[in-house]
């Protein structure tokens, strides 16, 4: 009797599983490279946030004084100092309502700084003083 050519087959052996351990290497490499990539985003948002500081305590210190407008002058200079530099806060009235003007969404006029140091002042500029200090534009360019 003829064998059957099947009967010299023998079972499939099916392969051994694959490890997941260790990694190749594009595993690794995107291991390091997302983790780079979270460790710099929370670098740049953490130095936002810090650069950002200033202007929230400005924020913060306007809701107290909120009626002394020659107060609220003076945080809007101490954020000028702070982001743009001593020579921004020490010019002329008139270049500083010009650099006022460009740096907060609120127009003023000589007029209106010159009154803050009158005798007579009756605190009408609080309001807009406060929404400049909201307004107050931290990476500006002024050179240009």
């Amino acid at each position: 009797m003829n064998q059957s050519p099947l009967d010299a087959l023998h079972d499939v052996i099916p392969p051994e599983q694959v490890s997941w351990w260790p990694l190749s290497l594009p595993m690794w490499a995107l291991i390091i490279a997302s983790t780079l990539l979270l460790i710099a985003l929370a670098v740049w948002l953490y130095k936002n946030w810090r650069y950002g500081a200033a202007k929230r305590e400005a924020i913060q210190l306007s809701a107290t004084h909120k009626q002394d407008a020659l107060a609220l002058h003076g945080l809007v200079k101490r954020l000028a100092k702070h982001y743009y530099g001593t020579t921004v806060a020490s010019q002329t009235s008139t270049n500083w309502c010009n650099t006022l003007n460009t740096i907060s969404k609120v127009q003023f006029n000589e007029q209106d700084i010159a009154s803050l140091y009158q005798p007579d002042n009756n605190n009408e500029q609080s309001e807009k003083l406060l929404t400049a200090i909201k307004t107050f534009k931290i990476k500006e360019r002024l050179d240009v």
